[in-house]
């Protein structure tokens, strides 16, 4: 009858106007289906997730649902709320491989990668836009070394899990990485503070210079007055 793609909080869909326009006019139970889609999506919690629903005419229904962006995925598996803004200056989080192939398990069946290590690798792949460091290293490095073989043993295993002392190993490093960008935006601001200020000092000192410019015009035409006034005399005489 129909396909009806929706996009929902994963696990925290709620019934309210917008998904009644969509399914109203349908004919089917508007409850039953935010129920049945937050259980398909629970897992996702916390994500926005494609949904898509084929409805028949009989008015029963079947649930697809499609994994969440890369992106929105990584976020979660590494605990941040934003990917960067400037990804070559400002990293944003440290990842392990493992969870990256993480993530990749979870996008390899929706993806068009032609086996699991070239799913990796695509996850990576969107940790450069991201700003996300993968094993201490920038993403473009892991994207090469993944090519040589260095991770074909978690890739094969299909490796999710990090070790705790590694996973403070990241964090060690990233907390190192994140006080050297603070330390630098800390020193740019100044920079741009103190420009600021000698611009708007400049500004201050332009009408005080115009100021002496008049005064010392006046006293020059001011002098040149009578000068004028004994040169007309000696042309009478």
């Amino acid at each position: 009858m129909a396909i009806i793609k929706l996009l929902v909080d994963g696990g925290e869909m709620k019934p309210g106007p917008a998904v009644g326009q969509r399914l109203g006019p349908l004919g089917i139970n508007i409850g039953k289906v935010v129920q049945e889609v937050n259980s398909a999506t629970k897992d996702f919690k916390g994500l926005k997730v494609p949904v898509e629903l084929d409805v028949k005419k009989d008015k029963t229904f079947t649930i697809k649902v499609l994994s969440p962006p890369t992106t929105e995925l990584l976020k979660k598996e590494v605990g941040i709320d934003k990917a960067s803004g400037e990804a070559k200056k400002v990293k944003v989080a440290n990842a392990s491989i493992e969870q990256i192939i993480s993530v990749a398990k979870t996008k390899y069946p929706n993806m068009l990668a032609n086996n699991f290590k070239s799913a990796v690798k695509s996850v990576v792949g969107s940790c450069v836009s991201s700003g996300i460091l993968v094993e201490n290293k920038e993403a473009k490095e892991i994207e090469k070394e993944i090519d040589e073989g260095k991770y074909d043993n978690e890739i094969d295993t299909m490796k999710t899990q990090t070790e705790p002392e590694k996973k403070k190993i990241l964090d060690k490093y990233f907390a190192e990485i994140k006080a050297k960008q603070e330390a630098l935006v800390k020193k740019e601001e100044e920079e741009k503070a103190a420009e600021e200020a000698k611009k708007a000092e400049a500004e201050a000192e332009k009408p005080a210079a115009a100021g002496e410019e008049k005064k010392a015009a006046e006293k020059t035409e001011e002098k040149a007055k009578p000068e004028a006034k004994e040169e007309k005399k000696e042309k009478k005489k």
